[in-house]
């Protein structure tokens, strides 16, 4: 039953009773036309479904803030709107698909201490060029542990709505909800100098659970394969 009657995000209601009235109207012309508005609806309430999640609580694990596949880890400056210099870090960068959970999580505990947001455009977010191009809500945070890190929250080729509920000053915790991204996008991580990535490209990341990177280890980045 836990994972039939998963709660849904607020922001998900409208759209849902959107869809639904559809489906109402589709099936006043046809019944087939009703049922594809079923469809729709039902999957409409699953994009939007927000599942707890069991959040690692060790302090320096920077965990993952989106649910989907880590497409990308490469080196590359943080957004200029930061103000974090040009300076390469490690990024790890996470695409949701229409059928991934959308709501996305702290990484780790500290303050918040930037948030911008930069119009752009709707390319598809698994490009590389979608960081720099597309439409995006950065977060620059500083961790309890002193680290200067970033995520970035980017609308994708369908996406059209970035919801944050972040602000300047404001104590978060890893794992906690701080909003979505509709229907399809990416999530990039930066991560502070000397801190390498504990995933490899390919993997599935959970938001709230996987650990992407751990301040305290002196591991180097990990490499996967496929077996």
């Amino acid at each position: 039953m836990k994972t039939l009657l998963v709660p849904i995000h607020p922001a998900g209601w409208p759209f849902i009773a959107l869809f639904a009235a559809g489906t109402v109207a589709l099936n006043l012309f046809s019944d087939a036309l009703g049922i594809v508005g079923v469809v729709l609806t039902l999957w409409c309430v699953y994009f939007f479904r927000d599942p707890e999640r069991i959040t690692p609580v060790r302090e320096g694990l920077i965990i993952s803030p989106a649910d989907g596949v880590v497409k990308m880890i490469d080196k590359a400056p943080p957004p200029k709107e930061l103000n974090m210099g040009d300076k390469d870090r490690w990024r790890i960068c996470v695409f949701m698909n229409v059928f991934n959970v959308h709501v996305n999580r702290i990484p780790i505990n500290g303050e918040i201490t930037a948030v911008s947001y930069r119009p752009g455009k709707f390319l598809n977010a698994s490009l590389d060029k979608a960081s720099t191009d597309n439409e995006r809500q950065a977060i620059r945070m500083t961790t309890s542990m002193g680290q200067d890190i970033a995520f970035v929250q980017i609308a994708g080729l369908v996406a059209r709505r970035i919801v944050c509920g972040l602000y300047e000053g404001q104590r978060v915790r890893a794992g906690e909800r701080f909003g979505m991204i509709r229907f399809g996008s990416r999530v990039d991580v930066y991560l502070d100098e000397g801190t390498q990535p504990l995933v490899a490209v390919g993997q599935t990341a959970v938001a709230g659970e996987t650990v992407l990177a751990d301040v305290d280890s002196d591991e180097g980045r990990r490499q996967g394969e496929i077996r």
